[in-house]
């Protein structure tokens, strides 16, 4: 299990390409949580990374954290439309903890403040929600050949490449 800062260091390659797609798309990501019923739900979400942790935060009272708050597991996927991948693109998965550090909320409001000039600040999130990164992978065409590279928590990162 790695905080987003643990993971940059252990996967350089899936975090570049991430952080790249991940601002390529204006934050937007594909949120893959666990229904009630157990079926998978995909939705958008704009997480950040902020105090060297990757926050899944948002509107409050949707479905998607729900399904966060009853099963903590996650993966998130950078969003593309390109369908031949020619920025690459990468996925994290891991589970939430959910933080209710109140000065913490505060500086991570003043950020977004600063960042965007989305005010939010001296307001209290619930959820705020810190990833704990389990794995992570990449995809990357190049000339006549695909490179996965897969990442887990604590192992070094290894490349398949396929032709």
């Amino acid at each position: 299990m790695a905080t987003w800062d643990e993971f940059t260091t252990g996967a350089p390659r899936i975090s570049e390409i991430f952080r790249r797609r991940h601002a390529a798309t204006g934050n937007l990501c594909m949120l893959g949580t666990l229904r009630a019923d157990g079926f998978p739900r995909i939705s958008p979400v704009e997480p950040r990374m902020f105090e060297g942790e990757l926050w899944i935060v948002g509107m409050p009272d949707t479905l998607k954290f729900a399904d966060l708050g009853r099963d903590p597991r996650f993966t998130l996927h950078t969003a593309t439309v390109d369908t031949r991948v020619s920025e690459g693109d990468a996925k994290v998965w891991g589970v939430v903890e959910n933080r209710q550090d109140l000065d913490q909320h505060e500086r991570f409001a003043q950020a977004l403040y600063d960042e965007s000039g989305f005010d939010l600040r001296g307001q209290r999130f619930d959820p705020f929600y810190a990833a704990d990164l389990h794995g992570g992978s990449s995809v990357e065409v190049g000339g006549e050949h695909l490179d996965i590279t897969v990442w887990r928590a604590g192992e070094a990162e290894r490349v398949v490449r396929k032709h």
